[in-house]
C-alpha cells in the first residue's frame, strides 16, 4: 500500500529541497571562459602570421572550448530556478542538457573543422612564416590553459575526496558535469598544444607541410574523442542513470537499520540535478502501527543528507 502523502509531509517530511550552491562550479566555468577566449584570439593572429594548419586547428579548437563554456554558464544559471508547477523536480537537468550541446560543439567546431584543415593543407600545403610567433603563442597559451585545468581539477579532486573516490572513477560518475567538461576540454587542449608545436617545428625544419596535416587531424580526432565522452554522460544523466553504487548502498544501509523495517524489496536513486537525488523505495513494515509517523521521520533523516532532494517511500504487503 502507499502511504498517503500529504499525511506524510504533515507529519514532518519534506518535498523537495533547494538546489545547493554550484558557486565553484561558476568559478571553474568563468576561468575557462576568460582564458580560452584569450587564447583564441591569441591564436588566430599566429595562424594569420605563420600560415600553420595546426595552429589553425588550435584555433578553432580555442573558439569551440569558448563557446561551449558559454552554453556551459547558460546551463548553470536556468538550472538554478526553483521548482515549479511544470518542473516539481527543479531545473537541476537543463545542466546535462546544455553539457550535450557543448559536446556537439566539440565535435563540430573543433573536431570536423580540425580534421577539415588537416586535409586541405595536404591538399595545399604553404611554407610556415614566422615560426617564433606561433611557438610563443603555443607557450603562452599553455600557461593559460594549465591555470585553468588546475582550477578544475582542484574542485573535481576536492569532490572527489569528499565523496571517498578516486579521480578517476568521480569523473565518470560526477553528478555536475561542468567541471568534468572543462577538466576534460582542458586537457585535451595541453595536448593539443604539445601535438601543435610539435608538427609546427618538424614543418619548419623538414619543409614537408604533411607534419601540419597530421598534427592538424591528430588534435581533431582528440577532440572527438573528448566530445564522445562528454556526449555519454550527459546522454547517461538525461535519461535518469541510477546512481553509483557507492551512493545507494549508504542510503540503502540507513533504511534497513530501521527496526520497523521487515525488508528494502527495492530502492532505486536517480540524479534529477546535481548532487539532487530522488529517491524511491519499497519497503516491508515489520508492524503496521504509527506507520505515518515512521515514514515521515525516515523522510526527515534521509533528506538531511545534502545530495537527497525527494524521497518517495511505499510500503508493500508482508
Amino acid at each position: 500500500m502507499d502511504v498517503d502523502q500529504s499525511r506524510v509531509d504533515q507529519a514532518g517530511g519534506v518535498r523537495t529541497k533547494k538546489t545547493p550552491d554550484h558557486g565553484e562550479s561558476t568559478w571553474t566555468v568563468i576561468v575557462a571562459v576568460a582564458a580560452n577566449a584569450a587564447i583564441a584570439i591569441a591564436k588566430i593572429v599566429a595562424g594569420l602570421f605563420t600560415g600553420s594548419a595546426s595552429m589553425w586547428a588550435e584555433a578553432a579548437h580555442s573558439i569551440a572550448d569558448t563557446g561551449n563554456e558559454i552554453l556551459l554558464l547558460v546551463g548553470l544559471k536556468r538550472s538554478l530556478r526553483e521548482p515549479d508547477r511544470r518542473h516539481p523536480f527543479g531545473y537541476g537537468q537543463e545542466r546535462y542538457f546544455w553539457t550535450f550541446l557543448a559536446a556537439l560543439g566539440i565535435f563540430l567546431v573543433g573536431g570536423v573543422l580540425s580534421i577539415g584543415e588537416g586535409v586541405r593543407s595536404l591538399l595545399m600545403p604553404e611554407p610556415v612564416e614566422s615560426l617564433w610567433v606561433g611557438v610563443g603563442v603555443l607557450v603562452v597559451a599553455a600557461g593559460f590553459e594549465s591555470y585553468s585545468w588546475y582550477t578544475a581539477h582542484k574542485q573535481l579532486r576536492k569532490e572527489a575526496r569528499e565523496q571517498d573516490r578516486s579521480m578517476r572513477h568521480h569523473l565518470r560518475h560526477a553528478s555536475d558535469p561542468s567541471a568534468t567538461t572543462v577538466f576534460l576540454e582542458d586537457t585535451a587542449a595541453l595536448i593539443g598544444l604539445a601535438i601543435a608545436l610539435v608538427a609546427l617545428v618538424l614543418h619548419a625544419v623538414t619543409g614537408w607541410a604533411g607534419w601540419d596535416a597530421i598534427g592538424s587531424m591528430s588534435i581533431g580526432l582528440l577532440l572527438i574523442v573528448v566530445a564522445y565522452l562528454l556526449a555519454r554522460r550527459s546522454k547517461g544523466l538525461l535519461l535518469d542513470e541510477s546512481a553509483p553504487a557507492d551512493i545507494l548502498d549508504p542510503i540503502r544501509e540507513r533504511v534497513e537499520s530501521e527496526r520497523w523495517i521487515a525488508t528494502v524489496q527495492d530502492l532505486q536513486a536517480v540524479w534529477v540535478g546535481p548532487s539532487q537525488l530522488m529517491v524511491n523505495m519499497w519497503v516491508v513494515p515489520a508492524d503496521s502501527n504509527h506507520l505515518v509517523e515512521r515514514v515521515a521521520g525516515l523522510r526527515r533523516e534521509l533528506l538531511e543528507d545534502d545530495t537527497v532532494a525527494q524521497v518517495t517511500v511505499t510500503l508493500m504487503p508482508g
